[in-house]
């Protein structure tokens, strides 16, 4: 019997169907070891719906998720969709003033918080909140959902499912409204891309909020695939529970291989049962020694909370493009094309603004009208990515536009020089900004989280031998640590809204 048409089915007949079809099998297991089958995930996210319902929650109501990592956070999503409510899931880390802008936002009125979170939480919900939801940590999952049943709502593949806030780089978070139908599209489109089967064993580490655990959720759903969640990335024992967990392939951000790279080698990093890895910006120098170090291909992905995953590089194409920056081509259910500022398409080998169209992509940004015309203008979804694409559409990542530095007239993309300073044996962690100047418009600089104590010139020496001379930052600042996005991307935007000079060594004046 086939599976029905993704454009209609919502997500709780997906657990339905495949609770009956694998029943006790393992579906998902948490970094402690304890772990849940296909049908306790059907029973348990009834019995979540039983307790929503029982506090008033009625179809189309909003639902904040303010939780830490845990086998509860599925069920409480899933729960909450199940009941026809619409879930907002929230960064855990969020303080009181940010959490407080979302959960007004997005107008909701119940909120399922962890003993960890729930004092931000209450302190930042609206005065209509009137269903509070609180798990408590290292319970058994058994206490946290009864088996009480109550008939769902009924639900559509265009139900509403999330309002998902981005992380907010260049302003207050956006909404992105995303149905049933998205993520069903969404894994759909990963798993075919990632070769995803029943007999995979998946890892993630992101936060829950963040939309990568969702859809690899709902992918292992489709598949039948294991999923193992981790209550964080920790770079010293990541590698470790793959292979523990016999991982057979995971999904990552580029910062995570970089992480990755600057810890000890040990035993496990061969003794593994990875068969592939996907990355959004593989760092492009260090892309062969990765591969190198874990035994497996790493492979190019690209995808974004509005627009689903939209290019990839195929298995065929894997080894021609190790190292180069290349994210691929467009997947079957999308297109790509690069445009300048004004829409125009331009020719291959010229730098412009990556668009997309097609199927599997959010309807728009929650009480945001403007900001929905904006990106969907022309018919197309503007990434704000910078591209290059070659005679035969495949795409080059070049960085995104709104990070673009313009020193004495010369275009200059930090990702190249992150790329280049990350290759260095004691940066652990880098981001490069630009910073104003009256004679050159914009100078550069770069923050540094390093192992061991080294001195700027000695890295803008190091930076000489990798990169050109006018790319080659300014200023330098080290920390002990760098703030991070949701999605565990370095928050350029809290960097940028600091003294830029305050802290700063200046190697153009330590050298004259």
């Amino acid at each position: 019997m086939s599976a029905p048409d993704p454009r209609y089915e919502d997500l709780l007949s997906l657990v339905r169907r495949q609770s009956d079809r694998w029943g006790d099998r393992t579906f998902m297991t948490f970094g402690d070891g304890e772990s849940m089958s296909f049908s306790d995930l059907e029973r348990r996210i009834a019995g979540f719906r039983r307790h929503l319902l029982d506090l008033g929650i009625a179809p189309g109501d909003r639902v904040a998720l303010m939780l830490k990592n845990s086998l509860f956070y599925p069920v409480a999503w899933l729960g909450i969709l199940s009941a026809g409510a619409v879930a907002v899931p929230m960064n855990s880390r969020l303080g009181e003033l940010d959490a407080r802008f979302v959960l007004q936002h997005s107008g909701a009125v119940g909120l399922v918080v962890d003993d960890r979170t729930q004092d931000v939480a209450r302190a930042a919900a609206p005065a209509d909140v009137r269903a509070v939801v609180v798990a408590r940590s290292g319970e058994p999952m058994q206490e946290l959902a009864t088996d009480e049943d109550v008939a769902a709502p009924l639900l559509r593949g265009d139900s509403l499912a999330n309002i998902q806030y981005t992380s907010g780089t260049t302003g207050f978070p956006k909404g992105c409204l995303l149905r049933h139908l998205y993520w069903q599209r969404m894994g759909t489109a990963a798993s075919a891309a990632m070769g995803i089967t029943e007999n995979d064993t998946l890892i993630t580490s992101q936060p829950h909020s963040y939309v990568d655990p969702q859809w690899n959720a709902v992918a292992a759903l489709q598949r039948g695939a294991h999923l193992v969640l981790l209550d964080s990335f920790h770079p010293t024992t990541f590698m470790r529970d793959v292979a523990r967990f016999e991982v057979t392939l995971f999904y990552c951000l580029g910062v995570m291989p970089t992480l990755l790279l600057k810890q000890p080698a040990t035993a496990h990093d061969r003794n593994n049962s990875l068969t592939r890895v996907f990355c959004s910006a593989i760092p492009a120098e260090q892309h062969a020694v990765i591969e190198q170090r874990w035994g497996a291909p790493w492979f190019e992905i690209f995808g974004m909370t509005e627009t689903g995953v939209n290019v990839g590089v195929a298995a065929g194409d894997h080894d021609r493009f190790v190292g180069t920056g290349c994210i691929g081509r467009a997947l079957p259910h999308n297109e790509v094309a690069v445009v300048d500022e004004q829409d125009r398409p331009v020719p291959p080998g010229a730098i412009g603004e990556m668009v997309l169209r097609g199927l599997g992509m959010m309807d728009g940004y929650h009480n945001d009208r403007e900001a929905t015309t904006a990106f969907f203008r022309g018919g197309w979804a503007h990434t704000g990515d910078l591209v290059e694409s070659d005679e035969d559409g495949y795409i080059y990542y070049r960085g995104r536009r709104k990070e673009m530095i313009r020193r004495a007239g010369e275009n200059i993309a930090p990702i190249e020089i992150e790329a280049a300073l990350a290759s260095h044996h004691d940066v652990i962690e880098c981001a490069v900004v630009p910073v104003p100047d009256p004679d050159l418009g914009e100078e550069i600089k770069a923050y540094v989280v390093a192992s061991s104590p080294v001195e700027a010139t000695v890295l803008g020496d190091y930076l000489r031998s990798k990169i050109a001379i006018f790319k080659v930052p300014r200023y330098w600042e080290f920390r002990a640590s760098l703030p991070h996005t949701p999605s565990e991307k370095v928050a350029k935007h809290q960097l940028l809204s600091e003294d830029p000079l305050a802290h700063a060594t200046d190697i153009k004046a330590a050298t004259s």
